[in-house]
């Protein structure tokens, strides 16, 4: 990574510099998205985009620039950066001034992205990862892809302190969603997941594989399930911009069990990568 986007201009990383006056630093009062880019073209641009202008209103906030108008600069910094394979983080605060709970709504949101480079998956998609079961502590808008994180930050300590690639949350007793990731089930050849309310993130590949699984033929139930299920599932697995589709091997925590790695999981894993390769293709 060479450059970062600020505001208006792409400039080299010694160059970028925002105010500690910054409400992100003060209340995480900001909004962000990770969006992947496979074979030198963006994947879901826009419904990343789409998801980005919603959290912001959920928020009061105003971004400054017209969809097209960022996209565009989203895709000068991808050129700048000759980024092939990998992911653009993107994120707005609601900008600086003096330190107070209350904003004024006169702030100016401030625009930073920089470059993220692939993670190996291949093992962890082949093999499948274990994951951590435990409360959601989170806030009640899990819908509003924040910057403000710290309960994601305390489940993914907690699971990676038991071995555990991610921590999978209930509230309630009803599961609701990985600490940066979705979660779906499988039973009977149908995906089980939570419903998109307040209480999850609408992953955009979250979207995705519903899409996909609907057009497989593949029935999809989108409501609450109570944690001992986890235990009955034939398969499980996670989703994710940055993990798309990874097993799930094994839950611990709160929940115990074994799953083996299903046809289903293996059926959609390969209709995402064609679906990515056609979408990609077909941008270039």
């Amino acid at each position: 990574m060479n450059h970062i986007i600020v505001n208006d201009s792409i400039v080299p990383e010694t160059e970028a510099h925002v105010s500690y006056n910054d409400r992100g630093y003060h209340f995480g009062d900001g909004i962000y998205e990770v969006i992947r880019i496979y074979e030198g073209s963006y994947f879901a641009l826009d419904a990343h985009l789409d998801r980005l202008y919603a959290s912001a209103e959920k928020l009061d906030m105003r971004i400054p620039y017209q969809k097209e108008t960022l996209a565009a600069r989203l895709n000068d910094y991808k050129n700048t950066e000759k980024i092939e394979n990998g992911s653009v983080y993107v994120q707005f605060t609601r900008g600086a001034g003096a330190r107070n709970h209350l904003y004024t709504r006169e702030e100016t949101p401030v625009l930073t992205g920089f470059a993220l480079p692939d993670k190996p998956m291949q093992a962890s998609q082949e093999k499948g990862v274990s994951v951590y079961v435990t409360p959601d502590i989170r806030w009640l808008r899990c819908d509003i892809k924040t910057i403000n994180l710290l309960g994601n930050v305390l489940a993914k300590r907690k699971a990676s302190d038991h071995d555990c690639a991610e921590a999978v949350l209930y509230r309630d007793e009803a599961v609701t969603e990985g600490s940066s990731s979705n979660l779906f089930l499988v039973n009977n050849e149908t995906l089980y997941t939570h419903p998109a309310n307040n209480l999850i993130l609408n992953g955009i590949t979250r979207q995705e594989i519903i899409s996909i699984a609907k057009n497989m033929g593949i029935d999809v139930v989108e409501e609450p399930f109570p944690k001992e299920v986890l235990a009955h599932a034939e398969e499980a697995f996670i989703t994710s911009t940055s993990i798309e589709i990874t097993p799930v091997h094994t839950f611990k925590g709160d929940v115990v069990a074994t799953l083996s790695v299903g046809p289903v999981t293996r059926k959609l894993q390969q209709a995402l990568a064609e679906h990515i390769h056609t979408q990609t293709s077909a941008s270039v």
